[in-house]
């Protein structure tokens, strides 16, 4: 019992942590990317009201990065001493991610527009990061190519290759996705709590992953410190640099976890977000013009319907949640005690 209170402790200590170095990262960055100029440029094919936006700071990302990285050594100290570094690869990993978003940041604010990397040059680096992540918690122990079915509490075997196939794809899927979802105040971030407290609690629930909740406590902890400038009206945008390295996160962790299908679930709404754009492009040329939704992604649609965005962002964060609580029903029974 006070080795659980302990790790309960681990996980509360990240979060608070992260929250605190987060909000304070937070009033020193916004006036250092204002100096430096790191304004968001609009797409004109978005709502015409979004471009009141227009020179928002970007790449608020680095304040949550900054807050969960301090959080993950403060916290997870006593797992380091012990060996377990499960939490510093995860976040290697999806820093890895949040460093590609940030050249593709840097690109559109040197260029002024909102073009940077091309999607070949994001997809080439996103496979490599996410095969070497791959390799490496294979490598370690941590990965098995036994592709866990919630609900069902049962395994389907693949051989490694194909798993490796199978899950290099998913991550970058996952990363992409979140991005895409990263297209009103908050909106990301908000959606992606629910999933940190997710995996937050699975790591109270089984034993041996408090590393892991350490590090999705110091998620959830730097996303509710950055809401405080991120919520609507914001006053800074993660950027590609934020929700790159939150795709990277929240992938990183379903495969920790060694539980990737958990991903159809608490990822929902990424899904349903990035299945709209793919929807509209797709009928939109196979109809020569004519379109399913409002506008694509899916969060443009409800906007267009009348929604305003701090409806979107509650209605949207309020489905994550429901569906990260089926997650828990379908995955808590996975390890006998």
């Amino acid at each position: 019992m006070g080795a659980e209170r302990s790790n309960d402790m681990e996980i509360i200590l990240a979060l608070v942590i992260s929250f605190a170095v987060t909000a304070v990262a937070g009033r020193l960055l916004i006036p250092a990317l204002r100096a430096l100029k790191a304004g968001q440029s609009i797409k004109e094919i978005g709502p015409t009201w979004h471009m009141s936006k227009q020179g928002t700071p970007t790449m608020g990302g680095i304040m949550f990065i900054i807050g969960i990285a301090v959080a993950i050594v403060a916290a997870g100290w006593q797992e380091m001493r012990h060996g377990v570094f499960t939490h510093l690869y995860v976040y290697g990993f999806a820093l890895v991610f949040g460093a590609i978003g940030f050249i593709d940041d840097y690109e559109k604010v040197k260029k002024h527009n909102n073009t940077g990397l091309t999607a070949g040059q994001k997809f080439l680096l996103q496979l490599a990061a996410a095969i070497a992540f791959l390799t490496l918690m294979r490598y370690e122990g941590m990965l098995t190519p036994n592709l866990y079915i919630p609900f069902f509490q049962t395994h389907i075997v693949l051989p490694w290759v194909v798993y490796l196939v199978f899950a290099a794809f998913v991550i970058v899927g996952t990363v992409n996705a979140v991005n895409i979802t990263d297209g009103v105040d908050g909106l990301s971030s908000s959606v992606t709590v629910p999933v940190g407290v997710f995996f937050a609690v699975m790591a109270v629930v089984w034993p041996g992953f408090t590393s892991l909740g350490v590090f999705s406590g110091a998620l959830v902890g730097g996303l509710l410190g950055f809401l405080l400038y991120n919520h609507y009206p914001a006053k800074v945008f993660m950027g590609d640099t934020g929700s790159l390295f939150l795709g990277g996160a929240v992938a990183a962790l379903a495969f920790a976890y060694d539980m990737p299908l958990v991903l159809l679930l608490v990822g929902i709404v990424y899904i349903c977000e990035t299945l709209s754009d793919i929807i509209q492009v797709g009928y939109f040329k196979l109809t020569h013009g004519k379109r399913i939704f409002k506008m694509a992604p899916l969060h443009h649609h409800f906007e267009l319907c009348g929604w305003n965005e701090v409806k979107v962002v509650t209605v949207f964060t309020a489905v994550s949640a429901a569906f990260c609580v089926l997650a828990y029903l379908g995955v808590w029974q996975r390890f006998s005690f």
